[in-house]
């Protein structure tokens, strides 16, 4: 499962992550970090390194599925592919780009 992380300052998104956590109890969840006006980019502990091609088609993907946060100003391909850019160099990806989430509780 995918949801917002725990500390998102949005409220609905902080809401939405704990409705997950209520809902989904025995499933692997991770919570994912939007970069908004709020600043509250975080440490996050899960990192999976992405081509380049992964992180084109997301941002693509981005862009498309959310055309009603094109008029705000952070809402631009550079911001997205900064911050997978950030992430990748945090874990050391081979492409130099990464996701990151956050893992609360993980059953291997």
């Amino acid at each position: 499962m995918f949801t917002h992380q725990r500390q998102d300052a949005h409220q609905d998104h902080r809401l939405l992550s704990e409705l997950t956590w209520n809902t989904f109890r025995n499933h692997f969840i991770l919570e994912y970090e939007i970069p908004k006006y709020d600043g509250d980019m975080g440490r996050p502990s899960v990192y999976i390194p992405l081509t380049r091609e992964m992180c084109q088609a997301k941002v693509r993907n981005l862009m498309d599925a959310f055309a009603s946060q094109r008029s705000k100003s952070w809402f631009q391909e550079s911001t997205f592919h900064s911050l997978m850019r950030l992430r990748g160099m945090e874990c050391n990806a081979p492409s130099g780009y990464a996701e990151a989430f956050y893992c609360r509780k993980a059953v291997i």
